[in-house]
This record gives C-alpha cells, sequence and structure tokens, in this order.
C-alpha cells in the first residue's frame, strides 16, 4: 500500500472514530508508521496535521448535533470535544462564535466590515475579533452588505470601528496591492466555517502556487479524493473568502472557467493578471 493510500484510509478512520480520543501514538500503531513519519506523512497527504483533521471531524459532527435538537452540552460531548472548556476553547475558531452562537444564527457576535473600490468592482472585507469571515465583491456597498446580512442574519453588523480602522486600513492595503500585482502573497488572519472536507479543500486552494491553475479533478486527487471533483466544486463555490482562499485558481478539465461566485470575468482577470505578472518576474 503506497503512502497516500495508507493516510486516505487513515482519514476514513479518523472520521469513523472522531467523537473518541485519537491520540497521535494511537493513529501511528493504526497507520503502521513511527509517530514522526506519521506526522509528517499526513501533513505531506491531507495538507493539515492528524490532530486538525480530527477536530475538523469533531467540529462537523457538532455542527450537525447543534442542527439537530438537544443541549449544547449533550452535542458537545457527543462530538467527541471531552469537556466544555476544550470546545469553548478551540471551537470558536471554527465557528467563528460559540455553539450557543451558532445555533442562533450567529446572535450576539459582532462583525465589522469595510469597502473599497479595486479594478473589480466594490470589494467587502468583514471580520470578528479573529480575522477575516468575508470578502465579497459586487456591484455596490448596499448589495454586500445585504449578502453579509444573509450569510449572518443574527449577527451584530458594524461599519468599520475606530479602532479598528488601521487593521482595516492595513488589510484592505495589502489585497489592493494584491490586485494590483505588487505583491504574489496574502498572509491574512481567517475566521471561516466549514466542514472537515471543505477546510481540506481550502486549504489545499491555498498551496496552489500565484500564477498557476488546477483542474477541479486535479484538486480532488491532491486532496486524496478523486472521485469527488463536483463536491471540490461545491467547496470552492461555498467559499467566503475571496483572493485570500484563492479559488479563482480552479478550472475545468477542459481549460474552461468553470463557475465563480463573483462573476466570471472577474476570475478571467485574476487568473490574466496573476500570469501576467508570474511572466514578467520570469
Amino acid at each position: 500500500m503506497t503512502t497516500p493510500d495508507r493516510m486516505h484510509d487513515l482519514c476514513r478512520y479518523i472520521e469513523t472514530h472522531a467523537h473518541e480520543p485519537l491520540t497521535l501514538r494511537a493513529l501511528s500503531r493504526q497507520a503502521h508508521l513511527s509517530p514522526f513519519h506519521l506526522q509528517r506523512s499526513f501533513k505531506a497527504v491531507v495538507g493539515v496535521t492528524p490532530k486538525q483533521y480530527a477536530e475538523a471531524c469533531r467540529m462537523k459532527s457538532l455542527k450537525q448535533k447543534l442542527r439537530g435538537g438537544g443541549t449544547v452540552t449533550e452535542a458537545v460531548y457527543d462530538a467527541g470535544f471531552g469537556s466544555g472548556s476544550r470546545v469553548y476553547e478551540r471551537v470558536d475558531t471554527r465557528l467563528g462564535m460559540t455553539p450557543r452562537q451558532y445555533r442562533k444564527g450567529g446572535a450576539g457576535v459582532e462583525i465589522s466590515y469595510a469597502s473599497s473600490p479595486t479594478p473589480l468592482g466594490t470589494m467587502m472585507i468583514a471580520a470578528t475579533d479573529r480575522g477575516l469571515c468575508s470578502l465579497h465583491f459586487g456591484e455596490s456597498e448596499a448589495e454586500l452588505r445585504a449578502r453579509l446580512a444573509k450569510e449572518y442574519p443574527a449577527a451584530k453588523l458594524s461599519p468599520m470601528p475606530p479602532e479598528r480602522k488601521s487593521q482595516f486600513a492595513e488589510w484592505i492595503r495589502a489585497l489592493s496591492q494584491y490586485l494590483k500585482g505588487s505583491t504574489t502573497a496574502l498572509d491574512l488572519p481567517l475566521d471561516v466555517r466549514g466542514t472537515a472536507f471543505q477546510m481540506k479543500v481550502w486549504n489545499y486552494l491555498q498551496r496552489i502556487p500565484y500564477g498557476e491553475v488546477q483542474s477541479y479533478s486535479e484538486v480532488a486527487a491532491g486532496i486524496g479524493r478523486p472521485r469527488a471533483v463536483r463536491a471540490v466544486g461545491s467547496a470552492c463555490a461555498r467559499n467566503e473568502v475571496a483572493l485570500v482562499i484563492p479559488c479563482h485558481r480552479v478550472i475545468r478539465g477542459d481549460g474552461g472557467l468553470g463557475g465563480y461566485r463573483w462573476g466570471l470575468h472577474r476570475k478571467r482577470a485574476l487568473i490574466e493578471r496573476e500570469r501576467a505578472v508570474r511572466a514578467g518576474a520570469d
């Protein structure tokens, strides 16, 4: 059995046993590898550590249980988090909110937003106190504000407050430089929600080199799920943070652009700009 096949089998094992304590040593026995080689091989194939993958699986289970009724405490323990304190320490980095707030559609969560004109139209960024949770393009600030409200129906949305002005200005400046081709990398904090599969796809997309594209089938193969081509397309469509998670770098196998939630003209412009900048650098 090849190492990728062994890691993919281990993924299935983690998904099935995520509600149980899964130590690196126990997983290494399951994979018949030393803990060191398991950690290195798993991250190389999957893109995240075994611990991160297990917590993403628990997160998916927690979301399902929170939506399905029952108490928050029951959902936390049934998902395999082990204690209430652990889930509140870790889960909010994936939900962008506490479990109770997530169940209520973001009630009590404060999200600040700001917009800026760009060559691709109006850009709006929104963030919790942990990082960007939304980056959209549109025709107007009003349109983008309405979209943000639909995305977080119960959250408290407000324009960028004075105390965060410098932070937002820094992020917008970095994004503007990226769109102009002055920089080819974006290192901005993210606060995104997703299933274990979506997080795997999004992590992989961030590793596609600037100026390059891959097909949906290549991405599916890259994450070890070669038959999940449609699911990869769905994960790209569910991406709420354009540019930073570069779903524009994924196209159809025949060379067609495929889909892009912010318009194919923007996807084409981004790909052409990146290729031109890369060609100039070469």
